[in-house]
């Protein structure tokens, strides 16, 4: 009895050995760009006066496993002083108490809450995700469902220049989020500012190579 005993504990011994690799096989990849490339386009398509920019202070970290692609974890922020404009005066006019309030609500984040599906792209290391997460901008939060598109480029930081090696994941996806829904001014009629906001986000983060 005592001999089996001993048996069965180093069986799972064993296993739990030769399963360390899948449960460490979630690597965490940094949004904070070296070379500073990585922006957030927005554009108001509103019907009197439409108008586009980006954000370019982009920041967080992303917990992504090729084989396990639904335990997706992980925050992006925007820093919301780097959203501009082409004009100067609306881009201060976006910083402002009654639109964005940047000194109250420094930063725009969404927080990935869980990943409701993951599909294999048409390439591979592509994956087409469905994230619920938060997005908490102008201090309010909304819960959104999201397509996302990752890409896992395994070696290949050292691919665009400097001196970072590593794997890449690169984040694509595209949504909407309504002004009212934060609280950035919601009494301006839809025809001269756009109800919806539409996003595109097309950023790369650095991770630990494969």
């Amino acid at each position: 009895m005592r001999f089996r005993t001993v048996r069965s504990v180093l069986i799972a011994f064993i296993l739990l050995v030769a399963a360390g690799p899948v449960f460490a096989a979630a690597k965490e990849f940094d949004f904070k760009d070296p070379k500073g490339v990585n922006t957030i386009a927005f554009t108001l398509d509103s019907l009197l006066e439409p108008f586009s920019g980006v954000a370019s202070g982009i920041s967080g970290k992303v917990s992504f496993d090729p084989a396990n692609p639904k335990a997706t974890t992980g925050k992006i922020t925007v820093t919301a002083s780097t959203l501009h404009l082409v004009n100067k005066g609306m881009t201060e006019t976006l910083h402002g108490a009654d639109w964005l309030d940047v000194k109250k609500n420094p930063n725009i984040e969404f927080t990935i809450k869980k990943v409701t599906d993951a599909k294999p792209g048409k390439e591979e290391g592509v994956h087409d995700l469905t994230v619920v997460g938060d997005m908490n901008c102008k201090g309010k939060t909304k819960e959104m469902t999201v397509p996302v598109t990752v890409t896992h480029l395994p070696g290949k930081a050292s691919e665009r220049g400097g001196k970072n090696e590593g794997d890449l994941l690169v984040v694509r996806s595209t949504f909407s989020i309504k002004r009212a829904d934060h609280d950035i001014k919601p009494d301006m009629p839809g025809k001269v500012v756009a109800e919806e906001i539409q996003l595109r986000v097309s950023i790369v983060g650095i991770g630990p190579k494969s």
